[in-house]
């Protein structure tokens, strides 16, 4: 496992009680005590270091057609994260106040609320200038306005209730493990079809870059997770930097992500880049997809979908590799984030699920 990875699972087993310290933490990991699997065997994502520990509330998102459910956990904000690997007393102390009174404030609001319809939510702040991975600020405000009503109208506390409103609106992000919730339910939609080439999940943990197709199952086909080029905070450098890691590639294999980043032009001031970079990306993955999607339209594009259904043997063809925006953590533990950029999937890992399929082809 990278540093940070190694960092999040050492903050979430002290957290949860199971060791006193880092160093015991390492122990029950490294004697097998403590099993370690990815979120995606789970239906779950989560981003960057992506820890998902027993006692974590998460979110549920269900597919109102095929019915399944799919999970990821509650935001922490951007910096010193444990999803970006620190586990200081100040990152435990905050996920405890999420596991109790902010889950329980959330839960009280549901129970007014009912279920909240997530894509005319992300369609819309798409309109607004996010594409819903790394820009959720749009799509941030629009859930809280969703749920504001709901926590107002419950049986919280109105402490606990300004409390959690004060954090949701102080935190952009706080949206995007709910987006890549859905995008998950979106893909797992096309999982199993037989011999089809069609990409269902994108994932890295800071070591490998793991891609899946519809006609091989869960099977991972992996390489060397690449570093980021991107834009990094005041004394850090790409020198300091983990390889890619995290599920959030998730949003990019729904069309999303970096796919509408010609919905999102701002996002260059966080990722790097221009403008005309951002409509440049979204234009290039419209060569590697079947189609586009009508229920997430692009003003800057005439209003087009975005490219979605990433076709691995067109990756292989065209050489055109899908487009990444993402997060960057330090490459020791407990450091956290040090930047944000832009990226690219292997190619050899598509070439290698395009000859998996083409070796279950019946012999003619």
């Amino acid at each position: 496992m990278c540093g940070p990875m190694q960092g999040a699972i050492v903050g979430a087993i002290v957290w949860e009680g199971w060791a006193q310290d880092d160093a015991g933490a390492r122990k029950l990991v490294e004697s097998g005590a403590v099993r370690c699997e990815p979120c995606h065997d789970h239906g779950a994502v989560g981003p960057m270091a992506g820890i998902i520990s027993p006692s974590m509330p998460v979110w549920i998102v269900r597919d109102g057609e095929h019915g399944h459910r799919t999970f990821s956990n509650l935001n922490e904000g951007l910096g010193k994260a444990l999803r970006f690997g620190a586990n200081g007393p100040a990152v435990l102390t905050r996920l405890e106040w999420m596991t109790t009174k902010l889950r329980k404030v959330l839960a009280a609001a549901f129970e007014i609320s009912g279920p909240i319809e997530l894509k005319p939510l992300m369609a819309q702040a798409l309109h607004m200038g996010d594409e819903v991975h790394n820009r959720n600020a749009a799509a941030t405000s629009l859930f809280l306005k969703k749920l504001a009503p709901a926590l107002l109208k419950s049986k919280a506390s109105r402490s606990d209730v300004a409390e959690a409103i004060a954090f949701i609106a102080g935190n952009d992000h706080f949206f995007l493990d709910i987006s890549m919730a859905a995008c998950k339910a979106m893909t797992d939609a096309a999982r199993g079809i037989p011999l089809s080439s069609v990409v269902t999940a994108m994932a890295r943990n800071g070591v490998e870059f793991g891609v899946r197709v519809s006609g091989a199952g869960s099977r991972w086909f992996t390489a060397p997770a690449p570093l980021v080029d991107g834009l990094y905070f005041p004394g850090y450098s790409i020198a300091d930097a983990a390889p890619d890691l995290g599920d959030s590639a998730i949003t990019e294999t729904a069309g999303l992500g970096g796919f509408a980043m010609a919905a999102a032009p701002a996002i260059v001031n966080f990722v790097g880049g221009t403008a005309d970079d951002a409509i440049a990306n979204t234009t290039q993955m419209g060569h590697i997809t079947l189609g586009r999607n009508s229920a997430f339209t692009l003003p800057a594009m005439s209003f087009a979908g975005t490219p979605a259904g990433v076709d691995a043997r067109r990756v292989v063809d065209t050489g055109i590799c899908p487009v990444i925006n993402t997060g960057i953590a330090h490459k020791e533990a407990g450091v956290g984030q040090i930047g944000a950029g832009i990226t690219r999937a292997p190619l050899d890992r598509f070439a290698k699920a395009v000859s998996a399929l083409a070796a279950e082809l019946p012999a003619e």
